[in-house]
């Protein structure tokens, strides 16, 4: 009599093991791309609606720093000639803005020390610009004009830098119904920061993108990009890059 043999089952177990292993894979793979996504600084992960604690955190930042006082920031004004760099220091409780400016490509006319206020605009050239702006800054040689509302980029940006600090919180229950959103999570000088689209200088949330707060968890700002109109490339201001200095009286000559 013919002796009848089972199947091997030896091959159905290595295609087990095959498809778990190749499971296994896919996973990962997508759990790389998830995480991948939410760290992309530009914000290009789908945007969701806040959380209650986010919406709080965006509803302090301006807040923050009023509260702190002042800020050390440099900012990047966007410019076809070059641009110019502000390295410098906010004073938000008396809204004084101070520090030193350079121009970047050909864009180099106006280097020396800047100070301005909501009104006003001062500005000291000099040949030789200093790394820091001086603590005592010089008496004489100043230039001011009225900082103007529309048509300069620089007094756009100095306009923007002044309003992000407000004696009070903005209204939490207004943020989501005017667009406020969660873009994505990025850090910052080591800091890890969640990016949010959120309110102008005058508390409002413009058009999809067009102020973007780089936050901490407890609301502090480490960056801001605002978008504007007249310019490609968007205002950048990074805080704290540098010790903060005092900001001096506005020049009186």
């Amino acid at each position: 009599m013919p002796i009848h043999k089972e199947p091997a089952q030896r091959p159905r177990s290595r295609w087990r093991v095959v498809a778990l292993v190749g499971l296994a894979a896919a996973v990962v793979a997508a759990v790389a791309v998830a995480l991948c996504t939410a760290w992309d600084d530009s914000g290009s992960a789908s945007p969701r609606a806040l959380t209650a604690e986010e919406t709080q955190r965006l509803a302090i930042a301006r807040f923050r720093n009023f509260e702190a006082g002042g800020r050390a920031v440099t900012i990047t004004v966007p410019d076809t000639a070059g641009g110019l760099v502000i390295t410098g220091s906010v004073d938000y409780r008396n809204r004084l803005g101070y520090g030193v400016v350079r121009g970047t490509g050909r864009n180099t006319s106006g280097d020396g020390l800047i100070e301005w206020t909501d009104t006003t605009v001062f500005v000291h050239p000099m040949e030789e610009v200093p790394t820091r702006a001086p603590d005592a800054p010089p008496t004489a040689g100043w230039h001011h004009r009225p900082l103007q509302t529309m048509g300069s980029t620089l007094d756009t940006t100095l306009s923007i830098v002044l309003g992000l600090g407000s004696d009070r919180p903005d209204n939490a229950q207004l943020l989501p119904q005017n667009g406020a959103a969660w873009l994505g999570r990025d850090q910052v000088n080591g800091q890890p920061v969640d990016v949010l689209r959120g309110p102008d200088a005058h508390g409002r949330v413009g058009a999809p993108g067009s102020v973007r707060y780089w936050l901490g968890q407890d609301g502090t700002m480490h960056r801001v990009r605002a978008e504007v109109a007249s310019e490609p490339e968007p205002v950048v201001i990074d805080f704290d890059t540098h010790s903060r200095a005092e900001v001096p009286p506005v020049p009186t000559r």
